[in-house]
Protein backbone atom coordinates (compact mmCIF):
# COMPACT_ATOMS: atom_id res chain seq x y z
CA UNK A 1 0.00 0.00 0.00
CA UNK A 2 1.12 3.33 -0.82
CA UNK A 3 1.02 6.21 1.68
CA UNK A 4 1.17 9.65 1.17
CA UNK A 5 3.06 11.33 4.11
CA UNK A 6 0.67 14.52 3.65
CA UNK A 7 -2.49 12.74 3.79
CA UNK A 8 -3.45 10.05 6.69
CA UNK A 9 -4.28 7.08 6.52
CA UNK A 10 -8.46 6.55 7.76
CA UNK A 11 -7.67 5.00 10.80
CA UNK A 12 -10.75 2.88 10.82
CA UNK A 13 -9.08 1.24 7.94
CA UNK A 14 -6.19 0.76 10.00
CA UNK A 15 -4.60 -2.52 8.86
CA UNK A 16 -1.22 -2.65 6.90
CA UNK A 17 2.36 -2.10 8.33
CA UNK A 18 2.63 1.36 5.76
CA UNK A 19 -0.62 2.57 7.57
CA UNK A 20 1.31 1.37 10.70
CA UNK A 21 4.59 3.02 9.65
CA UNK A 22 2.87 6.36 9.20
CA UNK A 23 1.30 7.02 12.62
CA UNK A 24 4.73 5.87 14.60
CA UNK A 25 6.04 8.34 12.63
CA UNK A 26 3.90 10.84 13.37
CA UNK A 27 3.72 9.95 16.53
CA UNK A 28 7.63 9.96 17.01
CA UNK A 29 7.65 13.56 18.63
CA UNK A 30 5.69 13.15 20.96
CA UNK A 31 7.40 10.29 22.67
CA UNK A 32 9.66 13.28 24.43
CA UNK A 33 9.32 13.55 28.35
CA UNK A 34 9.90 16.64 29.25
CA UNK A 35 11.93 17.04 32.42
CA UNK A 36 10.28 20.29 34.27
CA UNK A 37 6.42 18.75 33.62
CA UNK A 38 7.62 15.21 34.46
CA UNK A 39 8.75 16.33 38.00
CA UNK A 40 5.81 18.94 38.29
CA UNK A 41 3.30 15.88 37.70
CA UNK A 42 4.86 13.97 40.00
CA UNK A 43 4.60 16.64 42.63
CA UNK A 44 1.11 17.61 42.18
CA UNK A 45 0.15 14.46 42.40
CA UNK A 46 2.37 12.95 45.44
CA UNK A 47 1.99 15.84 47.92
CA UNK A 48 -1.80 16.03 47.70
CA UNK A 49 -2.02 12.33 48.53
CA UNK A 50 0.22 12.46 51.36
CA UNK A 51 -1.51 16.11 52.45
CA UNK A 52 -4.93 13.77 52.10
CA UNK A 53 -4.19 11.22 54.23
CA UNK A 54 -3.04 13.20 56.80
CA UNK A 55 -5.82 15.44 57.07
CA UNK A 56 -8.01 12.04 57.06
CA UNK A 57 -6.37 11.00 60.14
CA UNK A 58 -6.65 14.26 62.05
CA UNK A 59 -10.04 14.51 60.97
CA UNK A 60 -10.97 10.92 62.65
CA UNK A 61 -10.68 13.11 65.92
CA UNK A 62 -14.33 14.82 64.32
CA UNK A 63 -16.40 12.55 62.08
CA UNK A 64 -15.54 9.15 60.22
CA UNK A 65 -17.81 10.08 57.17
CA UNK A 66 -15.56 13.32 57.16
CA UNK A 67 -12.43 10.49 56.76
CA UNK A 68 -14.86 8.41 53.97
CA UNK A 69 -15.42 11.65 52.05
CA UNK A 70 -11.91 12.19 51.87
CA UNK A 71 -10.90 9.19 50.88
CA UNK A 72 -12.69 9.81 47.80
CA UNK A 73 -9.97 12.26 46.21
CA UNK A 74 -7.20 10.57 48.44
CA UNK A 75 -7.93 7.27 46.05
CA UNK A 76 -7.95 9.45 42.84
CA UNK A 77 -4.31 10.47 43.77
CA UNK A 78 -3.70 7.50 43.75
CA UNK A 79 -4.52 5.98 40.35
CA UNK A 80 -2.96 9.09 39.55
CA UNK A 81 0.59 7.94 41.03
CA UNK A 82 -0.37 4.73 39.57
CA UNK A 83 -0.34 5.95 35.94
CA UNK A 84 2.74 7.57 37.14
CA UNK A 85 4.43 4.30 37.77
CA UNK A 86 2.70 2.93 35.01
CA UNK A 87 4.50 5.75 32.47
CA UNK A 88 7.98 4.67 34.27
CA UNK A 89 7.07 1.23 33.27
CA UNK A 90 7.48 2.18 29.67
CA UNK A 91 10.22 4.32 30.00
CA UNK A 92 8.50 7.60 29.10
CA UNK A 93 8.30 9.76 32.21
CA UNK A 94 11.93 10.64 32.37
CA UNK A 95 14.22 9.89 29.63
CA UNK A 96 16.93 8.11 32.38
CA UNK A 97 15.96 4.53 32.16
CA UNK A 98 17.29 4.50 36.12
CA UNK A 99 15.07 8.06 37.02
CA UNK A 100 11.65 5.64 35.50
CA UNK A 101 12.98 2.59 37.47
CA UNK A 102 13.33 4.56 40.72
CA UNK A 103 10.49 6.20 40.71
CA UNK A 104 8.43 3.25 39.59
CA UNK A 105 9.96 1.30 42.41
CA UNK A 106 9.37 4.00 45.20
CA UNK A 107 5.59 4.39 43.82
CA UNK A 108 5.26 0.58 43.92
CA UNK A 109 5.71 0.28 47.49
CA UNK A 110 2.64 2.83 47.68
CA UNK A 111 0.08 1.32 45.28
CA UNK A 112 1.19 -1.99 46.51
CA UNK A 113 2.26 -3.35 43.29
CA UNK A 114 5.78 -4.85 42.60
CA UNK A 115 7.43 -2.57 39.91
CA UNK A 116 9.90 -4.70 38.29
CA UNK A 117 7.32 -7.86 38.22
CA UNK A 118 4.40 -5.64 37.15
CA UNK A 119 6.56 -3.77 34.74
CA UNK A 120 7.38 -7.40 32.97
CA UNK A 121 4.08 -8.92 32.51
CA UNK A 122 2.47 -5.15 31.51
CA UNK A 123 5.00 -5.47 28.62
CA UNK A 124 3.89 -8.78 28.33
CA UNK A 125 0.11 -7.38 27.71
CA UNK A 126 1.70 -5.39 24.69
CA UNK A 127 2.88 -7.24 23.26
CA UNK A 128 0.32 -9.63 22.95
CA UNK A 129 -3.29 -7.65 23.42
CA UNK A 130 -5.77 -9.11 21.25
CA UNK A 131 -4.03 -12.01 20.49
CA UNK A 132 -6.60 -15.04 21.39
CA UNK A 133 -3.95 -17.35 21.28
CA UNK A 134 -1.69 -15.98 23.99
CA UNK A 135 -4.27 -14.50 27.03
CA UNK A 136 -3.35 -14.89 30.40
CA UNK A 137 -0.30 -13.06 31.72
CA UNK A 138 -1.42 -9.24 32.37
CA UNK A 139 -5.01 -8.94 30.95
CA UNK A 140 -8.36 -9.91 32.41
CA UNK A 141 -9.24 -13.55 31.35
CA UNK A 142 -11.73 -13.56 28.48
CA UNK A 143 -12.99 -17.05 26.77
CA UNK A 144 -14.49 -17.25 23.50
CA UNK A 145 -18.25 -18.44 23.01
CA UNK A 146 -16.40 -22.15 22.27
CA UNK A 147 -14.61 -22.15 24.94
CA UNK A 148 -17.09 -20.93 27.50
CA UNK A 149 -19.76 -23.89 25.76
CA UNK A 150 -16.88 -26.63 26.80
CA UNK A 151 -16.28 -25.63 30.60
CA UNK A 152 -18.03 -27.60 33.00
CA UNK A 153 -21.19 -26.06 34.66
CA UNK A 154 -19.29 -25.53 37.93
CA UNK A 155 -16.62 -23.65 36.01
CA UNK A 156 -19.01 -21.33 34.11
CA UNK A 157 -20.42 -20.45 37.05
CA UNK A 158 -16.74 -19.35 38.57
CA UNK A 159 -16.40 -17.75 35.10
CA UNK A 160 -19.77 -16.29 35.49
CA UNK A 161 -18.87 -14.78 38.69
CA UNK A 162 -15.47 -13.19 37.67
CA UNK A 163 -17.09 -11.11 35.38
CA UNK A 164 -19.88 -10.15 37.34
CA UNK A 165 -18.90 -5.62 38.15
CA UNK A 166 -19.64 -6.25 41.97
CA UNK A 167 -17.12 -8.88 42.30
CA UNK A 168 -14.80 -8.06 40.02
CA UNK A 169 -14.52 -4.08 41.12
CA UNK A 170 -15.54 -4.71 44.73
CA UNK A 171 -13.58 -8.18 45.50
CA UNK A 172 -11.22 -9.50 43.01
CA UNK A 173 -9.73 -5.38 42.57
CA UNK A 174 -8.31 -4.93 46.45
CA UNK A 175 -7.83 -8.75 46.23
CA UNK A 176 -5.43 -8.35 43.29
CA UNK A 177 -3.24 -5.41 44.82
CA UNK A 178 -3.37 -6.50 48.65
CA UNK A 179 -2.82 -9.80 48.33
CA UNK A 180 -2.23 -11.13 44.55
CA UNK A 181 0.85 -8.90 43.99
CA UNK A 182 2.24 -10.17 47.23
CA UNK A 183 3.80 -13.11 44.71
CA UNK A 184 4.85 -12.95 41.37
CA UNK A 185 2.09 -15.12 40.33
CA UNK A 186 2.31 -16.50 37.10
CA UNK A 187 6.25 -16.19 36.42
CA UNK A 188 7.11 -17.61 40.11
CA UNK A 189 8.62 -20.82 38.69
CA UNK A 190 10.43 -18.91 35.63
CA UNK A 191 12.21 -15.70 36.48
CA UNK A 192 14.26 -15.03 39.82
CA UNK A 193 13.67 -11.28 38.98
CA UNK A 194 10.14 -11.68 39.19
CA UNK A 195 10.93 -12.85 43.17
CA UNK A 196 13.45 -9.89 43.71
CA UNK A 197 10.88 -7.18 42.90
CA UNK A 198 8.52 -8.68 44.37
CA UNK A 199 9.83 -9.76 47.92
CA UNK A 200 12.19 -5.97 47.77
CA UNK A 201 8.45 -4.16 47.47
CA UNK A 202 6.86 -6.31 50.38
CA UNK A 203 9.58 -5.60 52.56
CA UNK A 204 9.22 -2.12 51.76
CA UNK A 205 5.49 -2.04 52.11
CA UNK A 206 5.84 -3.40 55.69
CA UNK A 207 8.59 -0.54 56.13
CA UNK A 208 6.30 1.54 55.27
CA UNK A 209 3.11 0.22 56.77
CA UNK A 210 5.02 -0.53 60.26
CA UNK A 211 6.40 2.95 60.44
CA UNK A 212 3.05 4.86 59.80
CA UNK A 213 1.64 2.60 62.50
CA UNK A 214 4.04 3.30 65.07
CA UNK A 215 3.14 6.50 64.84
CA UNK A 216 -0.85 6.54 64.34
CA UNK A 217 -1.95 3.24 65.16
CA UNK A 218 -3.16 0.25 63.41
CA UNK A 219 -6.89 0.99 64.28
CA UNK A 220 -6.27 4.73 62.56
CA UNK A 221 -3.98 3.57 59.86
CA UNK A 222 -6.73 1.07 58.89
CA UNK A 223 -9.44 2.92 59.22
CA UNK A 224 -7.43 5.41 56.69
CA UNK A 225 -5.82 3.29 54.10
CA UNK A 226 -8.60 0.50 53.36
CA UNK A 227 -11.11 2.72 51.91
CA UNK A 228 -7.98 4.73 49.87
CA UNK A 229 -6.79 1.20 48.73
CA UNK A 230 -10.03 -0.35 47.86
CA UNK A 231 -11.87 2.46 46.07
CA UNK A 232 -8.46 3.11 44.13
CA UNK A 233 -8.12 -0.69 43.16
CA UNK A 234 -11.33 -0.67 41.92
CA UNK A 235 -11.01 2.58 39.79
CA UNK A 236 -7.90 1.46 38.86
CA UNK A 237 -9.07 -2.34 37.82
CA UNK A 238 -12.94 -0.36 36.20
CA UNK A 239 -10.49 1.33 34.00
CA UNK A 240 -8.38 -1.30 32.65
CA UNK A 241 -11.18 -3.60 32.23
CA UNK A 242 -12.77 -1.31 30.06
CA UNK A 243 -9.71 0.03 27.86
CA UNK A 244 -9.97 -3.71 26.12
CA UNK A 245 -13.86 -4.83 27.36
CA UNK A 246 -15.71 -2.96 24.72
CA UNK A 247 -18.16 -3.82 22.37
CA UNK A 248 -16.02 -3.10 19.09
CA UNK A 249 -12.77 -4.15 20.57
CA UNK A 250 -10.64 -6.28 18.39
CA UNK A 251 -9.41 -10.01 18.92
CA UNK A 252 -7.39 -12.21 16.10
CA UNK A 253 -5.94 -15.45 16.32
CA UNK A 254 -2.29 -15.76 16.08
CA UNK A 255 -2.26 -16.10 12.43
CA UNK A 256 -3.87 -12.71 11.57
CA UNK A 257 -3.35 -11.03 14.76
CA UNK A 258 -1.26 -7.83 13.97
CA UNK A 259 0.09 -5.71 17.16
CA UNK A 260 -0.48 -2.09 15.25
CA UNK A 261 -3.81 -3.25 14.61
CA UNK A 262 -4.67 -4.78 17.76
CA UNK A 263 -3.16 -1.28 19.73
CA UNK A 264 -5.31 1.00 17.85
CA UNK A 265 -8.78 -1.23 17.79
CA UNK A 266 -8.83 -3.29 20.64
CA UNK A 267 -8.15 -0.30 22.90
CA UNK A 268 -10.67 2.07 23.40
CA UNK A 269 -10.37 6.02 23.80
CA UNK A 270 -12.49 6.64 27.51
CA UNK A 271 -13.64 9.75 26.93
CA UNK A 272 -13.71 11.58 30.52
CA UNK A 273 -15.21 14.47 32.43
CA UNK A 274 -12.31 16.94 32.21
CA UNK A 275 -11.89 16.23 36.54
CA UNK A 276 -11.65 12.54 35.63
CA UNK A 277 -9.50 12.87 32.79
CA UNK A 278 -7.07 14.18 35.18
CA UNK A 279 -7.37 11.99 38.05
CA UNK A 280 -6.68 9.08 35.66
CA UNK A 281 -3.81 11.06 33.63
CA UNK A 282 -5.18 10.71 30.55
CA UNK A 283 -4.61 6.89 29.95
CA UNK A 284 -8.26 6.97 28.41
CA UNK A 285 -6.79 7.69 25.51
CA UNK A 286 -5.87 4.05 25.23
CA UNK A 287 -5.68 3.24 21.90
CA UNK A 288 -2.67 6.02 21.55
CA UNK A 289 -1.40 4.91 24.25
CA UNK A 290 -1.29 0.98 22.17
CA UNK A 291 -0.02 2.14 19.53
CA UNK A 292 2.91 4.78 20.86
CA UNK A 293 3.57 3.27 24.37
CA UNK A 294 6.59 5.61 24.90
CA UNK A 295 4.36 8.83 25.17
CA UNK A 296 4.08 10.33 28.15
CA UNK A 297 0.30 9.99 29.30
CA UNK A 298 0.43 13.90 30.18
CA UNK A 299 1.08 13.92 26.12
CA UNK A 300 -1.45 11.64 24.82
CA UNK A 301 -4.36 15.00 24.71
CA UNK A 302 -1.16 16.41 22.52
CA UNK A 303 -1.83 13.76 20.04
CA UNK A 304 -5.62 14.03 20.06
CA UNK A 305 -5.45 18.31 19.29
CA UNK A 306 -2.87 17.55 16.65
CA UNK A 307 -4.17 14.55 14.61
CA UNK A 308 -8.35 15.09 15.43
CA UNK A 309 -8.92 12.15 13.29
CA UNK A 310 -7.95 9.98 15.95
CA UNK A 311 -10.63 11.18 18.17
CA UNK A 312 -13.27 9.29 17.45
CA UNK A 313 -11.64 5.93 17.33
CA UNK A 314 -13.32 3.58 19.71
CA UNK A 315 -14.73 6.71 21.79
CA UNK A 316 -16.76 5.44 24.65
CA UNK A 317 -18.10 7.91 27.04
CA UNK A 318 -18.35 7.38 30.80
CA UNK A 319 -22.54 6.04 30.75
CA UNK A 320 -20.81 3.84 27.59
CA UNK A 321 -18.57 1.77 30.08
CA UNK A 322 -22.10 0.75 31.90
CA UNK A 323 -23.11 -1.71 28.94
CA UNK A 324 -19.23 -2.84 29.19
CA UNK A 325 -19.98 -5.32 31.48
CA UNK A 326 -22.59 -7.06 29.81
CA UNK A 327 -19.65 -8.04 27.73
CA UNK A 328 -18.76 -11.79 28.33
CA UNK A 329 -17.39 -13.37 25.56
CA UNK A 330 -15.51 -13.52 22.45
CA UNK A 331 -17.71 -14.74 19.36
CA UNK A 332 -15.03 -15.23 16.93
CA UNK A 333 -18.19 -15.70 14.28
CA UNK A 334 -19.25 -12.02 14.99
CA UNK A 335 -15.95 -10.86 15.30
CA UNK A 336 -17.22 -9.22 18.72
CA UNK A 337 -17.71 -9.04 22.58
CA UNK A 338 -20.79 -10.35 23.48
CA UNK A 339 -22.76 -11.07 26.60
CA UNK A 340 -24.10 -14.36 28.01
CA UNK A 341 -27.50 -13.96 26.66
CA UNK A 342 -26.72 -13.33 23.13
CA UNK A 343 -24.11 -16.27 22.93
CA UNK A 344 -27.08 -18.44 23.52
CA UNK A 345 -24.88 -20.26 25.93
CA UNK A 346 -26.20 -21.96 29.93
Amino acid sequence: MQTDSSVPPRVERFSSQAEARYWLKVLGPFREPRLVRSVGELAITAAPFFALWLLMWFSLGYSYWLCLVLAIPAAGFLVRLFVIQHDCGHGSFFRARAANDWVGRVIGVITLTPYGHWRHTHAIHHATSGNLDKRGIGDIDTLTVREFAQLSAGKKLLYRLSRNPFILLGVAAPYLFILHYRLPAKLMWSTTEAWRSTMATNLAIVALAGSTIAVVGLHDFLMIQVPITWLASSIGVWLFFVQHQFEDGHWEKAGAWNVHTAAVHGSSHLYLPLVLRWFTANIGVHHVHHLSSRIPSYRLHEVLRAHPELNDVNRITLKDTIGCFRLALWDEDKNRLVPFFDARVK
